[in-house]
């Protein structure tokens, strides 16, 4: 699962900040009280005397005890049964909202002395949001993560993806913060996603009293007791620890001795904070019952994130997740939930071999099938971060989440723009048909905190199957690795302003355009470089806008934000993770253009493209284009289209796709040039044969396809048309 989140905030200890804030408010409103407020943060990690009734606080505080309270107000209640749940609902949910925002709380500039939550819910960016056609926002995970030292709460190590609570972190503001925005998104016709990390914990709460053995804590995690006649495999734990990751020599001792399944197909950020395996072990803690134990535990990314445990006979992760869904639900008033890094669900040993297997489990399949089913039974919808096989997305979405991003094409078209030939993006649909994976199913979206993923896993995964590429043919490895070094050569190797990454480019698209037009300083173009990358940039927006789904962008887009230059956030960069240099900061509304960072410390990055205040007044700025393209999108119900093909063409730089409109509203075909030169080609179309047809981008009569379904195509560079034909 490639494209993977983990972020260490600027709140983070990497920069040595604290997160200090108003404690979450009391909801007056609801029967019970979810939760205790959320504490305030310490300034440093350092440990706390733990006192008497230390135990007990750490039970008031942790996600299952809170869990537990929700799920008692929800059990046996007629609310469970209002709603379909059992098969996924993608063009319902896509038919309500079809175009979504995706917010990066911690690059929000806001008005001087503003929190986050007021920030992304102020009626006038949500005027501009309606202007534009967005239909829901996705916030990312807001509630309270890091981990707990004594009664120190120490700062988030992965961008708030290490939840150890279920209250808003008050650096973004309070609960109610949080329904005042839904309840202004509601008032502008759109819809609140909020997040469900289903993989892991921070080390909080729950995974302290888990070390003391306390209750069923344990059975949360991926987690074993080493007998204390063992605690020689396991490496000590330095002073000012409290874990230290298991080298892989020792995990082999382990292995054989039956404690841990072994190593796992990859280490996700090997050799980062002195990675070198997916698990680490504790220091002697004393529990509850007076037993000095030392644990092995399993962590899929950072030490800081231990691996909830799907088939515990304690069940405790499924009632953890299922409180964490209701509060998300019914208190925060969030209709929509991501489920992050799902295909990390499951763990089994692989007979006959010392890797354990982990991705594309069946539990993981399971699991998510369950998350997705609970959360539509109380009324809700989820997607799914799934940057995995064709075959396993195909299976992921069966019953489970509604919706999943597009990481099926979303490497094809970045390609397509650097390279200007669309080959590799042709591949990737005819691969998505050929798997019958429906592009409604989908959220087509553009930048995000992530770096652009490379990874390829069809093609990894499909090593030794052949592909035909650019008139030879490959096999799965071969197209990885020419589609890898093309990418990286051109917007990495030929620039001074991307970063490589092990998964992609750390990059934005602007700063993708940049590198494919060969400007060698973005931060200082001329009114024509600039332009060219707005048409670049619009083409790759054009592309996701006109397919079924959802079309999801983020502020870096809608601003058009280039790369952060990597000396301006050198301290996080240090340790190798290079995407701190597409998270710059930015003001959509320009409430606040004096600032020079966000409140969580990130850098103003430089935007090509002025404020969405000014933007809308220009009918020719990128979101004056954007919004015309998505008024089409919304006028003839394209969200609901069904692509019934992706005509063969005989230019490189041509990408054709076809869909047939709903409600009998004829059949629409999107073209796209990727090269820089003029193109024209006849591509055939039965489905329009006889029909003429309208360009919707600019009104004009276009081409009338031929009694055989021919087409003729005319396009300039880097152009894109909508023709409708009936």
């Amino acid at each position: 699962m490639a494209s993977r989140h983990t972020t260490t905030l600027v709140l983070a200890s990497v920069m040595g900040a604290c997160c200090i804030g108003r404690p979450a408010l009391a909801d007056s409103t609801h029967k019970v009280s979810l939760a205790p407020p959320a504490p305030k943060r310490a300034a440093a990690a350092a440990p706390a005397t733990e006192g008497p009734g230390y135990v007990q606080w750490l039970e008031s505080q942790s996600m299952l005890h809170q869990a537990e309270r929700i799920g008692r107000r929800y059990m046996a209640s007629r609310e469970q049964w209002l709603h379909p749940y059992g098969l996924p609902q993608s063009k319902v949910l896509s038919g309500q909202a079809s175009v979504w925002f995706a917010a990066y709380p911690a690059a929000t500039i806001t008005r001087p002395g503003e929190n986050i939550l007021h920030s992304l819910g102020d009626p006038g960016l949500w005027k501009a949001f309606q202007d534009i056609g967005v239909e829901a926002i996705h916030l990312g995970p807001m509630e309270l993560a890091g981990g707990v030292t004594g009664r120190h709460f120490t700062p988030t190590v992965d961008g708030g993806f290490d939840r150890i609570g279920i209250r808003i972190d008050p650096f973004y503001g309070t609960d109610a913060d949080f329904r005042a925005l839904s309840k202004t998104a509601k008032a502008h016709g759109a819809m609140v996603a909020g997040d469900i990390i289903p993989g892991h914990t921070g080390k909080g709460p729950d995974f302290r009293l888990a070390e003391r053995d306390y209750k069923d804590y344990p059975g949360i995690y991926n987690m074993i007791e080493v007998k204390k006649a063992d605690w020689g495999l396991l490496p000590p734990v330095p002073a000012g620890q409290d874990t230290v990751n298991v080298p892989p020599d020792a995990v082999e001792k382990l292995y054989s001795k039956g404690y841990v399944v072994g190593k796992l197909e990859r280490v996700i950020f090997l050799h980062e904070e002195g990675k070198e395996s997916n698990w680490s072990c504790t220091a002697p803690v004393m529990g509850t019952d007076g037993v000095t134990r030392r644990w092995v535990y399993l962590h899929y990314f950072k030490a800081g994130q231990p691996t909830l445990d799907w088939l515990d006979p304690s069940m405790a992760a499924q009632r953890l997740i299922g409180g964490d869904v209701l509060n998300s639900l019914q208190n925060l008033g969030a209709t929509i939930v991501r489920l992050d890094a799902n295909g990390f669900l499951g763990l089994e040993r692989t007979p006959g071999s010392d890797t354990g297997w982990s991705e594309g489990h069946p539990l993981s399949l399971v699991s998510s099938n369950l998350i997705a089913m609970m959360v539509r039974k109380y009324g809700g919808y989820t997607f799914q971060e799934l940057n995995l096989t064709f075959d396993d997305i195909k299976k992921f979405s069966e019953y489970g989440p509604d919706l999943s991003y597009d990481f099926v094409t979303r490497p094809g078209y970045i390609d397509a723009v650097l390279t200007g030939d669309g080959s590799f993006l042709r591949l990737l649909l005819h691969l998505e048909h050929d798997y019958k994976i429906d592009p409604s199913s989908l959220i087509h979206a553009l930048q995000n905190h992530d770096e652009l993923t490379m990874e390829l896993v069809h093609f990894t995964s499909h090593g030794t199957q052949t592909f035909a590429l650019r008139g030879q043919t490959m096999t799965g490895k071969e197209v990885h690795d020419v589609i890898n070094k093309e990418v990286r050569d051109k917007a990495v190797h030929s620039t001074t302003y991307n970063r490589e990454t092990g998964n992609g480019v750390a990059t934005t698209l602007t700063g993708i355009c940049a590198a494919a037009f060969g400007i060698k300083d973005p931060y200082h173009m001329s009114p024509a470089e600039k332009e060219m990358v707005k048409k670049g940039h619009f083409l790759m927006a054009l592309y996701n806008a006109m397919q079924p789904g959802v079309m999801a962008l983020s502020g870096w887009d809608l601003l058009g934000a280039l790369p952060v230059p990597a000396d301006q956030v050198k301290a996080l960069v240090a340790g190798g993770d290079n995407r701190w240099i597409n998270r710059g900061a930015y003001d959509l509304m320009g409430y606040n253009p004096t600032a020079t960072k966000a409140g969580s410390g990130l850098p103003r990055t430089l935007c090509l493209y002025g404020s969405l205040s000014d933007q809308l007044k220009d009918p020719n700025s990128f979101a004056s284009m954007l919004k015309h393209a998505l008024a089409i999108r919304k006028q003839y119900k394209i969200n609901l289209a069904e692509q019934v093909d992706i005509p063969e063409v005989s230019k490189a730089g041509l990408v054709v796709m076809v869909h047939r409109l709903p409600d009998n509203g004829g059949i629409e075909v999107t073209a796209l040039n990727f090269s820089r030169e003029p193109l024209q080609d006849v591509i055939k179309v039965p489905l329009a044969s006889g029909l003429a047809s309208t360009e919707l981008l600019s009104g004009a009569a276009d081409a009338r396809a031929s009694a055989s379904g021919d087409v003729a195509i005319a396009l300039d560079g880097l152009q894109g048309k909508v023709l409708l034909f009936r």
